[in-house]
């Protein structure tokens, strides 16, 4: 064991994604899910490229909007409250019929959609903008478009292929949830855009490498809707936006955290390990770190739902869930790359820093990492300690409300290798490059079985397996959803 230290001013953990602190024209604060400052009532819209809430004035055209400046702003603020569209007006609902393809498709791309918003300016060179279509829908979505853009949707809405039927009678509040759904998935975006991460639609930019949504609701006495992912649809049951049914399934399968966005980050890792891992240099390093992932998917879960986690499932796994199957490990650590990511980055923004206080902690070591020759290795181990100490001081912040803990999770020192794997892929860009660099393998865990390239879109061959063994099964996992 190392001597316990105080927390002391280290190099900076890594560098600020955008930040979560806005401020509205007026000086009030505003936040991420704001189309309107509650105190000036301007505009507000989320630049997803720039990363920044802005406020906003009428732009050169009808339906256009900028943003403010002081030279051109008006005297009292625009009138920005769109007529909704009819319910059943608004499209990808499940009981509206199949649409036809838009002629906005294109072909496969090799990099993501880096269309910039700066991409259709006005005469004086500022940025002009469109509304997205679901800004007066029950998504609420504050996004804001290009005015070029052929897309009605911002980057964030394009990217569903399903959504809940609002009229129907037999669950009403199916808009409300819908809104929930939506703003956890455009906070789940907004981190990807802002990380680089390749984020298209595979209905309308990458038909073939793309990703899509459909957000589903079990039907009255009807089938259960499983949360998921196959070949780049992610499937998301709505009544996990329901607090009372998705606190009983968190008691029930015995998990310390569960959340919208838990599940989004997590079932997006799926996505990524298809896309940016599967039949490339990186599969080397998984397999070191995370195992065969030809192992039988649907006979894993079903002995961790028979047997639980192995008991010393906390030396190695960051969740018992983790410990069911390669795949799972890899999207429990993807997800809780993310968490860190955009904790600390809102932390900083706010100015809240560790460094400031007195506090003990076991930091973590260069050895523990991945690749501790990486040039960038002591600047991810700064985060990482950072984020051992943040962690520490909200845990007992909640407790002193009588809350559970901020992250009630331990972070392993094999975990911490998979946290730096991930980075080191995140941070490469390789999903860019014709020929991705081979990553230097690190020493490993010895792997077993023989190690065939596999996809996890295999998981569709045993969806109604796992449906029914999770229909019938106690179910003893412990996840970080």
């Amino acid at each position: 064991m190392l001597p316990k230290q105080l927390s002391s001013p280290t190099e900076p953990p890594l560098p600020l994604l955008a930040g979560r602190n806005y401020h509205c024209q007026c000086g009030q604060p505003v936040f991420f899910r704001n189309s309107k400052c509650l105190v000036c009532r301007t505009p507000l819209g989320y630049d997803c490229e720039l990363g920044l809430l802005l406020s906003l004035m009428p732009g050169p055209r009808p339906e256009t909007w900028q943003k403010w400046h002081a030279l051109g702003a008006p005297a009292v603020a625009p009138p920005d409250d769109p007529q909704p569209p009819a319910l059943e007006e608004i499209p990808g609902q499940e009981s509206a019929p199949a649409e036809v393809p838009s002629d906005t498709r294109t072909a496969p791309q090799d990099t993501p959609d880096t269309q910039t918003d700066a991409d259709e300016n006005d005469a004086t060179g500022r940025v002009v903008y469109k509304r997205c279509l679901n800004l007066s829908t029950p998504a609420s979505c504050n996004w804001l478009i290009a005015e070029n853009d052929p897309q009605d949707m911002c980057r964030a809405c394009r990217l569903n292929r399903t959504i809940p039927d609002l009229t129907d009678p037999a669950q009403p509040d199916n808009g409300y949830l819908w809104g929930l759904v939506e703003l956890a998935k455009r906070r789940l975006v907004s981190s990807l855009i802002l990380l680089k991460l390749p984020v298209a639609s595979r209905m309308s930019e990458d038909l073939e490498r793309g990703v899509m949504f459909d957000f589903l609701r079990s039907p009255v006495n009807g089938p259960h809707v499983m949360t998921g992912h196959n070949t780049g649809l992610i499937t998301l049951n709505i009544d996990e936006a329901d607090d009372a049914k998705r606190e009983a399934v968190r008691k029930a399968m015995r998990e310390p955290y569960r959340t919208l966005l838990g599940h989004f980050r997590h079932e997006i890792g799926h996505y990524y390990w298809d896309r940016l891992i599967n039949g490339t240099p990186w599969l080397e390093g998984f397999h070191a770190l995370f195992g065969d992932e030809s192992l039988d998917y649907a006979a894993c879960l079903k002995r961790n739902y028979d047997e639980g986690p192995p008991a010393d499932w906390r030396l190695h796994f960051v969740s018992a869930y983790a410990s069911s199957h390669p795949w799972e490990d890899w999207a429990e650590c993807w997800a809780h790359y993310l968490h860190m990511r955009d904790a600390i980055d809102t932390a900083l923004s706010f100015g809240l820093s560790v460094d400031r206080f007195d506090l003990e902690f076991t930091p973590f070591t260069l050895d523990a990492l991945y690749q501790p020759e990486h040039p960038g290795a002591k600047q991810f181990l700064a985060f990482l300690n950072h984020w051992a100490r943040l962690t520490t001081m909200l845990n007992e912040m909640s407790r002193s409300m009588g809350q559970p803990d901020f992250y009630p999770f331990v972070l392993p020192r094999e975990v911490v290798g998979k946290l730096h794997f991930i980075h080191l892929l995140v941070t490469s860009e390789s999903w860019l490059e014709a020929s991705p660099s081979q990553p230097v393998p690190a020493p490993g865990p010895e792997q077993t079985g023989d190690l065939e390239p596999a996809n996890n879109s295999g998981q569709s061959q045993v969806q109604l397996q796992l449906q029914q063994m999770q229909q019938e099964m106690p179910v003893v996992a412990w996840t970080s959803r």
